[in-house]
């Protein structure tokens, strides 16, 4: 599972993650040109179809570099698992490198790397998403072996157990051995407790990928059925970017998915969520931590809705670089702490601000957050400053038009869109919504949201922590 801890905003996660790998575009013909031009610059080019057994394929061709980027995406992550089959979504991305009936274990990589081309997968909460970056001359491999392997994946009990112990070590060494990891799991459990779909990890819960008392044939069918029901053409998305001609592409992707058969079960519903009123504070031991630490968690709607630009302004504003007014005072001046970030997790359901803090030695989690609500206060009395607004917008801009050059970061971008929002092209609609963030907007959200009776607070103890220390004082 490859997630990102701290994000700028997070629906530019898929191109800001690639920022730093530079690129050239046709689209965007110099960065520093592009980023003063503005938002009317990045118009990419986003071709959508979609086949008979419903598929959808979105591509996008740059023939700046002579390279290629796949992402299928399927719409199936932790929201859609039922109780008591956490972590199948994340399960799959394993098994899905374990070969199919053509394909024997281990000839998927070894085929990408004859041609000099890589692949990976990440799993979320909303999604799973199979990337390959290949040469262009390859991109018919590429796309051979994504429907191979959504068409006959070999779903054996010698893979399934193999990769049921992989996830379970994975867990063991991501979570349960790394210091205040397993706090962000207690986390989302508290902000979204009833809400089934998000309070429970990716990852999966150890009880749920062991099965006691299930027998092995039962484990394995439960695992078919899963993938039955979820990896299907009418469930997932193809994308194409880079370098390619967009009937070739549409041509290779009829004829190597178009036979494959529809055979999605009933679609997911959501069962709602409502949070409930007022602040909640929780503690908890970390055996691994030194020093304290605590999470700061509010409720926010989801992605692309109106108010979540910004608040993605916002948690700029607050917790993005040493300029930052949280790390500027909590970190530098007063030296109260350690380490802060502040996100949001554009989820596609209900979605989160979250901070996340380690104080410095000494400092104690609740004393640490009266300073930090004080820096709250003064945003929803007096707002941010127009230089503040202007960087963050800045910033964004940059990630955005940097980030898009690269093909697998736009291949991604696109399959995310269309398989979220039902259609690629709000790629191109995207940033004016950034740009057209007021300082009222700012502080409008900063006095909607970030308010005591609106969010959770956990504190993260050492073990030799006092007892007194274990109850956390609210933090308004």
């Amino acid at each position: 599972m490859n997630r990102s801890a701290r994000r700028l905003g997070a629906w530019l996660f898929a191109v800001s993650s690639l920022l730093a790998s530079g690129g050239a575009s046709q689209q965007v013909p110099s960065a520093p040109a592009a980023v003063r031009e503005g938002p009317a610059s990045v118009q990419i080019p986003v071709q959508r179809e979609r086949l008979e057994n419903g598929l959808r394929v979105v591509l996008s061709p740059d023939h700046s570099v002579p390279t290629v980027a796949i992402a299928v995406y399927y719409d199936v992550g932790a929201r859609v698992e039922p109780v008591g089959q956490t972590g199948f979504a994340h399960l799959f991305e394993h098994l899905m490198f374990e070969g199919t009936e053509a394909l024997p274990k281990g000839e998927f990589d070894r085929l990408l790397s004859r041609v000099g081309a890589d692949s990976n997968a990440t799993t979320s909460e909303d999604r799973t998403n199979y990337y390959e970056q290949l040469p262009a001359h390859a991109l018919e491999l590429g796309v051979w072996l994504e429907a191979d392997r959504m068409r006959a994946l070999a779903i054996t009990a010698e893979a399934f157990e193999n990769q049921r112990l992989t996830v379970m070590e994975e867990r063991r060494q991501s979570y349960e051995n790394r210091p205040y990891m397993q706090s962000f799991l207690r986390r989302d459990e508290l902000l979204y407790d009833g809400y089934f779909p998000y309070s429970h990890s990716t990852i999966g819960d150890m009880r749920d990928l062991e099965m006691p008392g299930v027998a092995p044939a039962e484990q394995l069918a439960r695992v078919r059925a899963f993938h039955a029901r979820f990896y299907a053409p009418d469930n997932a998305v193809i994308t194409i970017a880079g370098d390619f001609e967009p009937a070739e592409a549409l041509a290779m992707v009829r004829r190597h998915f178009g036979d494959i058969t529809t055979r999605r079960g009933e679609v997911w519903q959501d069962p709602g969520f409502q949070p409930r009123p007022g602040e909640r504070a929780d503690s908890m031991v970390d055996p691994h931590a030194e020093v304290p630490g605590f999470h700061v968690a509010w409720h926010i709607p989801p992605r692309r809705t109106p108010d979540h630009y910004p608040l993605e302004v916002l948690a700029a504003v607050l917790g993005s670089g040493q300029s930052s007014r949280f790390y500027r005072t909590l970190v530098h001046d007063r030296e109260l702490l350690s380490e802060i970030s502040v996100d949001t997790e554009d989820r596609r359901g209900p979605d989160l601000m979250a901070v996340w803090a380690i104080c410095s030695q000494g400092q104690s989690p609740a004393g640490v957050r009266r300073a930090l609500d004080a820096i709250i206060a003064d945003v929803v009395a007096r707002g941010i400053t127009a230089r503040e607004l202007e960087k963050a917008k800045n910033n964004i801009r940059a990630s955005f038009v940097f980030g898009l050059q690269r093909p697998l970061a736009r291949a991604q971008f696109l399959g995310m869109a269309e398989l979220y929002d039902g259609d690629a092209s709000v790629v191109n609609s995207e940033l004016p919504r950034y740009e057209a963030v007021t300082l009222a907007d700012v502080r409008r959200v900063a006095a909607q949201y970030l308010v005591p009776g609106n969010r959770i607070i956990l504190d993260v103890l050492p073990p030799a922590a006092n007892a007194t220390d274990r109850s956390p004082a609210p933090g308004g």
